[in-house]
């Protein structure tokens, strides 16, 4: 399997090893449509930082093969990891991680990955809590129910010159109900609803970066969409095939972390990372961890926000810095 690494060395901090959500590649920590994005934020502040694109990553020919949750913990965060420490010569790395990618550092650490000294999770680490709407399609089985259809892949992408198929679902989305201040045209931000669900605040984005949005969302392999749906079940980590392979090993996690969660995310309930620092608190010591709830921000825009850069990335930093 081949993997991507991009390093963008700012400075003796680090290195700080950033991990992507599903759907969408690292371009998300480093896209062009806001003033300063967190590759450029941290650069700033004098960190060696490296991209993680893992076989989920949209921009690899990887996210065309079916694969789980555990395959990414299991196989890519080792080999990155590894990779890192050798070409940097330092023992030790960071990680900044998001959604899935938070998920699935988790599962890694608790699987016992070697070699990171602290991490900072947004959004979600060891649960997941889900809106109703979430959990019905969650009990539904819709990814298993596409499989059986014959499909491999749900994708946010769309264009002008799409399939007729792909032309008649845009427009069965356009009339699915919204909120007055979230609703809008764009047929790819009423696909990236339709798969996860409410993702970010619009008034949080930019209107570059709304109208960009097919750059950064994309192909989603079932397989894996199958197990995110498992987790949404059993509300926190389970491998695929639903066993408990993770929270017995909560020791595992003794490292510091900071966990940060939009204050309006309604695609991953804010109590999820609550549950969390619960359950590593009284597993290791609460001085190990932190919690930073964001006001007036979802899920995604707490790192494609127009305003992140003042709103949210200090907290990366002071927490890296820290550690």
């Amino acid at each position: 399997m081949e993997l991507r690494l991009t390093r963008y060395n700012g400075g003796s901090r680090g290195p700080v090893l950033l991990s992507h959500c599903i759907g969408v590649s690292s371009s998300m920590y480093s896209l062009d449509t806001i003033e300063t994005n967190l590759v450029e934020h941290l650069v700033e502040h004098g960190f060696d930082v490296w991209l993680l694109d893992h076989r989920l990553s949209i921009e690899l020919p990887a996210s065309k093969l079916p694969s789980t949750l555990d395959d990414v913990a299991a196989k890519d965060y080792p080999a990155a990891v590894a990779a890192v420490l050798e070409l940097s010569g330092s023992p030790s790395l960071q990680v900044v991680c998001h959604g899935v990618g938070s998920s699935t550092f988790t599962m890694a650490m608790l699987a016992g990955l070697q070699g990171v000294r602290a991490a900072v999770c947004s959004q979600v680490s060891t649960d997941l809590l889900v809106t109703p709407g979430n959990r019905v399609k969650a009990k539904l089985r819709m990814p298993e129910a596409l499989q059986l259809l014959g499909a491999d892949a749900v994708t946010a992408y769309t264009d002008r010159k799409a399939a007729w198929g792909s032309r008649l679902y845009n427009s069965l989305l356009s009339h699915s109900p919204m909120e007055a201040e979230e609703d809008c045209r764009s047929p790819v931000c009423k696909r990236i609803t339709a798969i996860y669900g409410h993702l970010y605040e619009h008034d949080q984005l930019s209107a570059a970066t709304h109208a960009n949005l097919h750059e950064f969302f994309g192909r989603v392999n079932l397989t894996a969409l199958r197990q995110l749906s498992l987790l949404s079940r059993a509300g926190h980590l389970v491998n695929a095939s639903g066993e408990e392979a993770y929270l017995p090993h909560l020791k595992r996690m003794a490292i510091p972390v900071a966990l940060l969660h939009g204050g309006e995310n309604t695609c991953v309930l804010p109590r999820s990372t609550e549950l969390t620092l619960e359950r590593l608190a009284a597993e290791n010591g609460a001085a190990l961890y932190k919690r930073h709830v964001i006001p007036n921000y979802g899920h995604v825009d707490c790192m494609l926000g127009e305003n992140a850069a003042q709103d949210v990335f200090p907290l990366v930093t002071e927490h890296l810095a820290s550690t």
